[in-house]
This record gives structure tokens, sequence and C-alpha cells, in this order.
């Protein structure tokens, strides 16, 4: 009697921290602890093997591939994780209840299958609860099941509406600052098409956009692994520039007015460290380029028409701003395998190379003259 009891315990354990995981993942609209959530445990092994395989293809078109297939992939097996985990839940309860269930004797493979056809709402009929507490127990398990269904075909399309609108800033960002994109990029193309003035415009939307990435990825962090459709494009990548962008302006414009650029930085810095932090990754460091570097950005900005301050004094306040962001988001990009992109990624990864600024901008003003 007691092992019975202690049986029916684990079984009910595990179907309560199932339906909580699966309650946190798809419904709670804020970030979670990963403590006793079987999803964000099989969620960072899968993508520790995933990027193995991934960096293993020595065609990065390959490796690209393999990486952009992790988000869907990951949607589907966490629905089946829950599916599996309940089955066998209710299924160890109804073990621990086999003296209820009909036909006599029952195994524990057998309480298996009529867990998962309770679930599945299939039901044969082959084998029958007796009494009330095994009857209880199969129709709880019906319910879960019909409810499962139901949260995760809402959460998928909560996953596809949020992808999609974040996509669709990310490909406006790559016009405006070039593919894949920089904050310098940004700058540039905006003085040498003399639409400087539209900057506001465009800080202000990506204020927006900032902000509803960061609600989205911390309430459904499944979508961060979702990666862009186009080529040397992704969120990070697109955060990454507006910030570099934010950093250049406050720093180098003698014109102050750089409002919407503040505005940018503090919403951004915000959203790198509060990600870098949820996925356990450092967010302390130094500001991530030398001083040549920024040189040659402040040369290509004054030929852009820019009007700008002293250098010594641009780079001084340039890195106090980037070493408040440059680290977490080195981080973020080490962690999703994003192609290294000028100021934003470790530009020694996965192979590529450095990749300075100037061959980043001869990219941005290669795709500019063939438009």
């Amino acid at each position: 009697m007691l092992a019975n009891i202690v049986v029916a315990l684990v079984g009910l354990f595990l179907v309560i921290i199932t339906l909580r995981d699966v309650f946190v993942a798809a419904i709670v609209p804020r970030p979670a602890t990963p403590l006793l959530r079987p999803s964000a445990l099989a969620f960072q092994l899968m993508w520790k093997f995933w990027k193995h395989v991934a960096n293993r293809q020595r065609r990065p078109e390959r490796r690209e591939t393999i990486l952009s297939i992790f988000g869907p992939f990951g949607v589907i097996a966490l629905l089946a994780l829950w599916v599996v985990l309940l089955v066998f839940g209710f299924g160890i309860v109804l073990f621990a209840l086999r003296s209820q269930l009909s036909p006599q004797p029952m195994s524990f493979w057998s309480t298996i299958y009529f867990a998962g056809t309770s679930f599945l709402t299939i039901g044969f009929g082959d084998i029958v609860g007796r009494s009330g507490l095994a009857r209880l127990i199969s129709l709880t398990a019906g319910a879960s099941g019909l409810g499962v269904v139901a949260v995760v075909t809402s959460y998928l399309f909560s996953l596809i509406g949020s992808f999609q609108g974040r996509e669709a800033f990310v490909v406006g960002i790559g016009a405006r600052a070039g593919v894949p994109p920089s904050g310098l990029g940004l700058l540039v193309l905006a003085g040498e098409n003399d639409v400087r003035d539209s900057l506001a415009v465009t800080l202000r939307e990506g204020q927006k956009w900032t902000a509803t990435l960061m609600e989205t990825s911390l309430a459904y962090p499944v979508i961060t692994y979702f990666r862009s459709s186009h080529d040397d494009e992704s969120w990070i990548a697109t955060l990454g520039t507006l910030l570099d962008a934010s950093a250049l302006l406050i720093a180098t414009a003698r014109e102050k007015r750089h409002g919407e650029a503040r505005f940018m930085y503090t919403l951004g810095v915000h959203a790198v460290t509060d990600l870098a932090h949820y996925f356990g990754l450092p967010i302390a460091g130094g500001v991530g380029i030398d001083r040549a570097e920024f040189d040659n950005a402040l040369s290509q900005l004054s030929q852009a028409g820019f009007d700008l301050d002293d250098a010594d004094s641009s780079w001084a306040v340039f890195s106090d701003l980037r070493t408040a962001y440059a680290r977490a988001l080195n981080a973020l990009a080490r962690h999703f395998e994003i192609p290294p992109v000028a100021w934003v990624s470790d530009r020694s990864l996965i192979g590529h190379g450095r990749i300075d600024i100037d061959a980043a901008m001869l990219r941005t003003n290669g795709a500019s003259a063939e438009s």
C-alpha cells in the first residue's frame, strides 16, 4: 500500500511540473526561472548539440541551414516532450491504481498505454477504470490532452506573429544600414543619401521594435532561436546596429539633437542586459573595438557630412557608452551563432576571421551602388 502511494506521488509530481511548464512557457507573459522546467533543460541540451553539429560543417550555407531548422524543430520537440512526460506521469499514477483497472493483471506498460489513449482522447475501451479514482485520473488525462493541444496551437500563432513582426523591421534596417548591417553603415548611408533628418524616425521605430523584441523574447524564449530568412541578417545584428548608431551619435555629433538616440541607447542596453542575464551569459567587459577603428569611423562620418566633436573626447564618451553593452551583445551573438558582423559579434567566430569596418562598408557601399 505504501509503495503504491509513493508511486502515485511520483506520477503526480511529474504531471504537475509538466503542466506548470506548459503554462509558464506558453501562457505566462514574463520570464520565468528554468528551475523544475523540463523544456528549459531539454532546450539547452538540444541547442548545445545542434551548434556542435552545425559548426562541424565546412560550407557556411550548410551550417546556416542546419541552424535555421532548430527553432521550428524545437517547438515540435517541446510538444512531443510535454506529451511524453504527461502520458508517463498519468501512466505511473494509474499503475499505482492498477487494481482498479480492468482487465487484470495490469502491467506497467499497459497502464502507460491506457494513459496514452486517455490523453489523446482515443478511448479504445480495451482497458477501463472500474472505480471512481481510476476513472477520475483517466478523465483528467483526457482533459489535459485537449488543453495542451489548444494551448500549443495558440502558442504557435503567437510565435509566428511575433516572428513576422520582428523580421519586417530587420529587413528594413538591412536596406538602411547595409547587409550585414552596422551602426556606422546606418549613419554613413543616411549622410550619403542626405536623409540624416530621418535618423530620428528610424531610431524611434527602433525603440518600439526593441521593446517588442524584449517582451516577446523573454516571454517566449524559443522565438530567439528562429533565424532570419535572409542571409547575413539577424535580430541580434539589428539590435547591435541600433545601439552602435545611437552611441556614435551621442558621442560624436557636434549638433546635440540626438534625444531619440539617447532613448534608443537606454532601451537597447536594457534589452541586451536582460536577455544576456536570462540566458546566463556574461555581461561585463570592455568596449569591444580599438581606437584605430573608431578613428576610421570618424573619418567616414565626416565624409558623409556629419559635423563631429573632437576625436579624443568623442572616444572617451563612446568607450563608456559601448562598454555598457558590448560584452552582453557579443555573448548573445556567440550563443546564437550569428554570422560575424562589424562591431556586433566576436569577429573571430566560426572561422570567418577578422571583419574590419572597411570591409563591412565596402559591402555596404557596393550594395548601395547596385541599387
